[in-house]
């Protein structure tokens, strides 16, 4: 641990998976239970799903089965043309498939050190810069330390105790919330087959108590298996219990490794299938590589790793970052906005750079990579109307370009499935997904015949992840990652928009039909969600359109598609206005059935599109924040995050941060699925500042890193722009390589509200190029060459010429 290190502490063990501390390497996730008695290390594998990589064709073949197709879609407009919503409903609701799969629980590990009741704790912490959880306790003259990271350099999760001062017996026990179908234990460590569900959820609800159904053997050539195996190393005596465990007597040195070698990971990377001996094999060899590093080797690599992966980045609002800080005091029970500002940034940056790491395995879901519930709320999938997206808004802003690469490996997957499900379902080019899927590619509507259809009949999935590819050029400025990666997914992306797009009979070009997630509008009283060119469509369509036509132009390419798009962008809808002046969801003014409701989607524009700009569009501006303002403050983690990135893109920084001290509150009452949903008492934050819905989705946490930054920098509007939506009351801080479109960095401080100094460097490009920066009503240009940097006076006045980085 640095002294410049930010280390979250507890002082008693986790009594709840709330409570406990998350550590990851992007491929195995653990939560760190800590305590004197047995102690738990809940575990997963980001690779660990239910489902096989058949399972989309098979649904796909079964919804053409019964008929859906686009002969139905044009029954579907009929239907809606013809103003009879009951048989557009019922029609379009045979659109709809299974469930996606769900994202399952892998292992715990306990570990119990005899006498530990006579203990006195001396508490955990998480170090949010190296990724290490920690706890002891004294034992009878006896000071016992253990620490627990996953690491990403030997790809296991390691787990030391150390005792000085005498010595310790230790139980040792690995089991597993699925079904165990070999066990081999020996005084050098534990190896598991796990049989892995065939199917998590194909006929209801997610999250329904019915059992998870296996396979006998190999599904279509894939067998659904994973090995697990746990390595040993001690001064002390290991020996086998009766159980399958191991008990270590003896011991003042302890170093355990656990490994894993699934199916679906081989799946996923693409690389050749193994057997169920060779998967047990791979698991064991890597574990004991691992442990053969020894733990002082292991736990020096994984700290440089860490720190290499995060960079310089950081972040503090206010005097506070570095040090060790109680969450129950400080933050949960404090009233230091500031050191909560600074904590959730950096607790944001751990969370995405320990969930989602290039390579080893798929992007972040719902919950990261951290689920105990062999049925969790909405499968701990991906959910692609608001949810994933949140997940990846401060990826490259923070620092953590890298960390985007897992979402673009499943567009990948997701673009394939999602070509068939165009071409079969809608007749369409290109490919499309709706508001689900998982790393098997899942592009179908989900809700088996009842899902209502202001979620499971939404044809945008694919045009709001396609931003994210736009995203990280912009911020990169890699040509060769939009040419190889993001133009194939683009065009493709706007080909099936195209193709979706119908003619109204004025000239316009209308999306028919169209929802708005996942809310509802009044029709003589009775709530509706079926409509045409949702304000949120028409946004998605021309950022999509747009980009595509920016990609192009930078690799030189003119081709018939770009001929369509160019044609096409004018007849679109502008965005609709209602006659007060806000901006509508619908084309038409409808009445919502929620005026409150939790989704922003027909703010998309703003924010991320970046479509409405105060400066650039002042009169949508306005509308959007009044439409903003009807909505009002109070939401879930998520929401929140949404409404505060809203606010500081809208340089709405009072509202910005009204919205972010209700997201900060401690969540009041229930943490499961089945919480009160009245507006006092939904989201917050739990015990281990996991943010709500509830129950528990990452997003939160992601999104109110992202918000942060935002409130500090921006840059989406082709300035760079310093302090943007800074509140009054964060009068001081300090940001050190936050990173902006254009390939730029920024290190800057603040003091009593007023910049003192900024550093800007251009990190990529091969000429020198104009910087515009903006902060607090000062501007200035300068021409900045590729791989230097310049340091600004408060007056954003340059202190010298550019000097290389």
């Amino acid at each position: 641990m640095h002294s410049s290190d930010l280390v979250l502490s507890w002082p008693a063990p986790a009594a709840t998976w709330a409570e406990a501390a998350p550590v990851g390497n992007g491929r195995i996730g653990a939560m760190v239970f800590g305590g004197t008695g047995r102690a738990r290390i809940q575990i997963n594998d980001s690779t660990v799903w239910s489902g096989t990589p058949t399972g989309p064709a098979t649904a796909l073949a079964a919804l053409r089965a019964q008929g859906a197709g686009p002969e139905r879609l044009e029954e579907v407009r009929a239907a809606l043309r013809a103003g009879d919503q009951d048989r557009a409903e019922s029609l379009l609701m045979t659109f709809e498939g299974p469930y996606t799969q769900e994202y399952l629980p892998y292992a715990d590990l306990y570990l119990t050190v005899a006498g530990g009741e006579r203990a006195e704790y001396r508490g955990r912490t998480l170090d949010l810069d190296t990724a290490v959880a920690e706890d002891g306790f004294d034992l009878d003259g006896t000071s016992v330390r253990r620490r627990v990271w996953a690491d990403a350099v030997s790809g296991a999760l390691c787990v030391t105790l150390d005792a000085d001062g005498g010595t310790v017996d230790l139980a040792v026990e690995l089991s597993t919330p699925l079904r165990e179908i070999l066990r081999s234990a020996a005084p050098d460590g534990i190896t598991l087959g796990i049989a892995i569900p065939v199917d998590g959820a194909p006929d209801h609800e997610p999250g329904v108590a019915e059992p998870l159904r296996y396979a006998d053997g190999p599904v279509d050539g894939y067998d659904p298996f994973g090995a697990l195996a746990l390595a040993v190393h001690t001064d002390g005596t290991p020996t086998v219990d009766d159980e399958g465990g191991l008990r270590v007597t003896g011991a003042s040195r302890v170093l355990l490794t656990l490994a894993s070698s699934t199916a679906a990971d081989r799946d996923w990377s693409g690389a050749p299938a193994l057997d169920r001996a060779a998967h047990l094999a791979e698991a064991g060899e890597l574990a004991a590589r691992a442990l053969a590093q020894g733990a002082d080797r292991l736990l020096k690599d994984h700290e440089a790793d860490v720190r290499a992966l995060s960079g310089g980045t950081s972040l503090r609002v206010g005097p506070r970052r570095s040090g060790t800080y109680d969450v129950a005091r400080d933050i949960l029970g404090g009233d230091d906005e500031l050191l909560t500002a600074t904590v959730l940034f950096q607790l944001g940056r751990h969370l995405l750079a320990t969930a989602s790491r290039p390579h080893t395995g798929p992007p972040a879901n719902l919950q990261g990579i951290w689920n105990a519930d062999p049925r969790p709320a909405w499968s701990s999938n991906y959910t692609i109307n608001i949810n994933t997206q949140m997940n990846y808004w401060g990826a490259e802003a923070v620092g953590l370009s890298a960390c985007h690469e897992p979402l673009f490996d499943l567009l990948d997957r997701l673009a394939v499935q999602g070509a068939h499900v165009a071409r079969e379902l809608y007749g369409a080019r290109g490919w499309v997904a709706h508001h689900n899927t998982d790393p098997w590619g899942w592009a179908l509507p989900v809700g088996m015949g009842h899902g209502n259809t202001s979620w499971a009949l939404w044809m945008m999935g694919g045009a709001w992840l396609s931003q994210h590819l736009w995203d990280h050029y912009d911020f990169t400025r890699d040509l060769g990652f939009l040419r190889e990666r993001a133009w194939p997914l683009l065009s493709g992306c706007a080909e099936f928009l195209l193709d979706w797009l119908v003619d109204d009979g004025t000239g316009h070009l209308d999306t028919l039909p169209s929802t708005s997630p996942e809310n509802l509008f009044l029709a003589d009283g009775v709530p509706r969600s079926l409509t045409r060119s949702a304000a949120m469509d028409l946004a998605l369509i021309r950022a999509t359109f747009q980009r595509t036509l920016a990609a192009a132009e930078l690799l030189g390419l003119d081709t018939p598609l770009t001929g369509e798009i160019r044609a096409a962008l004018p007849r679109l809808r502008p965005l609709p206005l209602s006659p007060e002046g806000r901006l509508q969801e619908w084309a038409e003014d409808l009445t919502e059935a929620d005026p409150h409701h939790r989704h922003l989607s027909h703010l998309i524009a703003v924010h991320p599109l970046g479509l409405i700009d105060p400066d650039s569009a002042p009169e949508l501006a306005a509308a959007a924040r009044k439409s903003m303002d009807l909505r009002g403050p109070g939401a879930m983690g998520w929401s929140w995050s949404w409404k505060i990135v809203l606010r500081a893109w809208l340089r709405d920084a009072p509202t910005a941060r009204s919205l972010f001290l209700e997201a900060i509150r401690p969540l009041d009452g229930d943490a499961g699925v089945d919480a009160p949903v009245d507006g006092s008492r939904w989201g917050g934050l739990l015990p281990n500042l996991f943010s709500t819905h509830p129950p528990f989705q990452i997003d939160g946490n992601y999104g109110l890193m992202a918000a942060v930054a935002e409130m500090v920098v921006q840059s989406h509007t082709g300035v760079l722009d310093l302090l943007p939506a800074l509140p009054a009351e964060w009068t001081e801080g300090e940001a050190r390589d936050l990173r902006c479109r254009g390939g730029l960095a920024v290190d800057f401080a603040w003091n009593e509200g007023e910049l003192t100094g900024a550093t800007v460097r251009r990190l990529t490009g091969d000429s020198a190029e104009t910087v515009r920066i903006r902060c607090l009503g000062r501007t200035a240009e300068l021409l900045l060459p590729a791989g230097h940097q310049v340091e600004l006076d408060a007056l954003l006045r340059p202190r010298g010429e550019p000097v290389p980085c």
